[in-house]
């Protein structure tokens, strides 16, 4: 369902220039042009997380499921007018159907506090993608987590909303409130800075003050800078000094952590994990230092050292972590929260011969160029004869299978992998190749 609203466009006929009978929170009200008649497509009411968070916050609370029912039929059928936003409120005339018999509807949202406003806005203004997602109107599960830990809770929990409504309903909430409050979700889903409206805030005044808090952050760090730095005159006028030698390969696992972490385990601490990361943020910080990766150095016909590239994703870091510490108890821990310990085995090894690009072609399957199979496979099939008949040579995608118990494998980033068959499953068998007859040197004979 799509809706064209122009959040910009008030229904209020006064003045905009005279505000001068007007409370602040009158000042700061935004109205919205009421939805029509629509269908719903979609198992779920909302589109976003924090619309549908609005929505579980009302129906947890709800006394009568049949009200909740007749009041989503109402948002659905545009029997809801225009809906006016002001700190604390939502307010709307909903009606029965009956377009002469309209009911004055309210839900009401806590406020926060100013103390609360300054927690929230100082951890805000401290992240530029949260201001960032915000003015994209967009609300990411950690904005939300920094107001948690800023000790606001910003999208209303179990009892935070209280329908108001004039109609003989003695239920809580009524349907013509169930209505607004659905009706709501819909504006929360396109305008995040609605939901910041209700708790005290307008998008003007808000984004004014982030601006003013960045602004205070950049004068602060300049202003540290200048007292941590040295005068330009004086640095002009040192004379040079040589640049430290780089540093030496890190030696050892910085294991000494545990027996001071002794007896903390009840605490949630987890001495040997966390000596096994201490070990990997070493040499994780000679590597970044030194400018390159060691790419499976103790492997034969290992490719040496290729520049430092972050891992791709949480399940290569993993591959990562268990390959640099093999003998750590956090190995096994790895394997179970990554979900594939089964894998992680040839993961490891295909990180030894490759890192990051040899674990990809574990599990990728693309379709490269024509011309790169149809050559690919006249070389394996050419090199493979020798004296006596050429090996079967198969092509399924990037993969082609020499015989019965070997494979190449071709890469994204262009090079060619061999595996070996064993006990069923394909494992890597030795560090990728220019091309696919070099990667598989030892082609069996048909």
């Amino acid at each position: 369902m799509d809706f064209d609203l122009d959040f910009d466009a008030a229904d209020d006929e006064r003045d905009p220039d005279d505000d001068t009978e007007l409370s602040a929170d009158e000042r700061r009200a935004r109205s919205f042009p009421r939805f029509g008649p629509g269908k719903r497509i979609g198992r779920k009411f909302a589109d976003t997380w924090w619309g549908n968070a609005w929505i579980e916050s009302m129906e947890r609370t709800a006394l009568d499921q049949e009200q909740l029912r007749k009041g989503r039929r109402y948002a659905f059928a545009g029997q809801v007018g225009s809906i006016t936003v002001s700190p604390g409120r939502i307010s709307a005339a909903v009606h029965d159907g009956d377009q002469y018999t309209p009911h004055d509807t309210i839900v009401r949202v806590g406020t926060l506090a100013a103390a609360e406003w300054d927690r929230l806005l100082d951890r805000v203004a401290a992240k530029a993608g949260h201001i960032a997602a915000l003015l994209d109107r967009d609300m990411p599960h950690d904005l939300a987590q920094t107001a948690d830990d800023a000790g606001v809770r910003l999208l209303p929990g179990y009892g935070d909303l209280e329908p108001e409504c004039d109609c003989p309903s003695w239920d809580h909430p009524c349907r013509h409130a169930a209505a607004l409050a659905y009706q709501a979700a819909w504006l929360l889903d396109r305008d995040p800075f609605v939901l910041l409206l209700m708790r005290g805030r307008g998008e003007a005044e808000l984004t004014e003050d982030l601006r003013r808090r960045n602004a205070r952050r950049s004068v602060a760090a300049v202003a540290a800078a200048d007292q941590a730095g040295t005068p330009a005159e004086e640095a002009y006028a040192a004379p040079p000094v040589a640049l430290p030698a780089p540093p030496g390969p890190v030696t050892g696992e910085p294991l000494a952590l545990a027996p001071l972490l002794a007896g903390h385990e009840a605490a949630g601490i987890d001495a040997e994990a966390l000596g096994a990361l201490a070990a990997d943020a070493a040499h994780r910080a000679r590597d970044l230092l030194a400018g390159v990766a060691p790419t499976g150095a103790s492997m034969p016909g290992a490719t040496g050292e290729v520049p430092l590239a972050p891992e791709a994703d949480a399940w290569c870091d993993a591959v990562r972590l268990a390959a640099r510490l093999p003998r750590s108890p956090a190995v096994k821990r790895l394997g179970e929260a990554s979900g594939r310990a089964a894998e992680l085995p040839r993961a490891v090894r295909a990180w030894e011969y490759a890192g990051a690009a040899g674990v990809d072609v574990v599990d990728a399957v693309f379709s490269p160029p024509r011309e790169l199979v149809a050559q690919a496979t006249a070389a394996l099939r050419e090199a493979g004869g020798g004296d006596g008949a050429p090996p079967e040579v198969r092509n399924w995608r990037n993969r082609w299978t020499v015989g019965r118990d070997a494979q190449v494998r071709y890469g994204r980033d262009g090079r060619w992998y061999p595996f070996r068959r064993r006990s069923g499953q394909w494992w890597p068998a030795g560090p990728p190749g220019p091309d696919p007859v070099d990667a598989l040197p030892d082609l069996p004979q048909g």
